[in-house]
């Protein structure tokens, strides 16, 4: 079981940054894809980016493409999402996810964390 727990959430002014942030806990993340989720208010969750195990790799949704930045750190288990020059369509709850590295599904959810963006 992996427990995850985002944090890094709030409110900000259109143009502005913010840096999401998911705690791991109970096993390591270096043996899961890890993923950034969003879900808008009346909208379906949709895929935002993930990185694979290493760090080798990642990839963007094309909406966030240029302005977000996922990274991992496994010694500290802990995955970051930075957004910049962010957009009030960017609103919504953010999720991280963890697949393990031989499955496409995403297992393991975090709680969300709010993120606003103000115009």
């Amino acid at each position: 079981q992996v427990q995850l727990v985002e944090s890094g959430g709030g409110l900000v002014q259109a143009g502005g940054s913010l840096r999401l942030s998911c705690a791991a806990s109970g096993r390591t993340i270096s043996d899961y894809r890890m993923g950034w989720f969003r879900q808008a208010p009346g909208k379906e969750r949709e895929f935002v980016a993930y990185i694979t195990r290493n760090g080798s790799g990642t990839m963007y949704a094309d909406s966030v493409k240029g302005r977000f930045t996922i990274s991992r750190d496994n010694v500290k288990n802990t995955v970051y999402l930075q957004m910049n020059s962010l957009v009030p369509r960017d609103t919504a709850v953010y999720y991280c996810a963890a697949a393990p590295w031989y499955r496409s599904q995403y297992d393991y959810w975090g709680q969300g964390t709010q993120v606003t963006v103000s115009s």
